[in-house]
This record gives structure tokens, sequence and C-alpha cells, in this order.
């Protein structure tokens, strides 16, 4: 689906609800409950998938009851919610590559070097 009827936006930001939204429609759209954030409305698009995804420990909140589903998403956080689906699914997630190869990899924030690690491992082979 584009981001309407009639556009699809190639080179939008891309945003924590839209990647959510992406997953959840991978998984067939399954039903959700109830909102646990106090940022994500119920008429948005992207309401299910983050009350699906939250669900199943595939993305959690910034703290104080928020979800930022409008930010800009970051690689970090990408790469979380990418392992944490992989996790869900049942795969191997003990697989992790070298960062130290990256003159920036002292940059990567400590709370997600697993995840970044992973992914690295995953889409670099």
């Amino acid at each position: 689906k584009g981001t309407s009827g009639y556009e699809f936006k190639p080179n939008e930001v891309t945003t924590r609800g839209m990647i959510v939204t992406i997953i959840h429609r991978l998984e067939g759209s399954t039903s959700a409950g109830q909102v646990q954030f106090s940022d994500v409305e119920g008429d948005k698009y992207y309401r299910d998938a983050v009350v699906w995804a939250s669900e199943n420990k595939i993305v959690s909140g910034y703290g104080n009851n928020k979800f930022g589903p409008e930010d800009s998403i970051t690689r970090e956080q990408l790469a979380v919610i990418l392992m944490n689906y992989a996790k869900f699914n049942g795969y191997d997630i003990s697989t992790k590559s070298d960062l130290s190869k990256y003159k920036d990899s002292k940059n990567i924030s400590n709370w997600v070097i697993d995840a970044v690690s992973w992914t690295n491992a995953r889409l670099y082979f």
C-alpha cells in the first residue's frame, strides 16, 4: 500500500508507525488489544500495528507511556525492531558481526549494540 490510494512517496521519511505497520501487514494484520501508549490514537492507521507489536515484544516505547509513532525511525531503532521481529518468528538471533571495522562504531548506543551487530551480520554476509 502507499501513503494513499494515489501516492507511494518513496522519498518520504519513514516513521516508527510506518515500520510497525509494515511488519504487522507481513503477519497478516492480526487483531490487537488495548492501546498502551498515550500518543497512539485509536483512529490512526498504525494503531493496531503498534498494539500488536507491543503485545508481541517487537517494540517498546520511549517511557512515560509514549511510543512516538510519528517520529522518524533511526537505524538503531530499526535494528532492534528487526531483531525482535526475527526472535518473534523463532529465527536464530545469536549471529553477530564485528562492528569495530566501522570508523563510527563507538557512536553506537550501548543499548542497541547486540541488535546492530546481529542486523549487520544478517544483512552483510
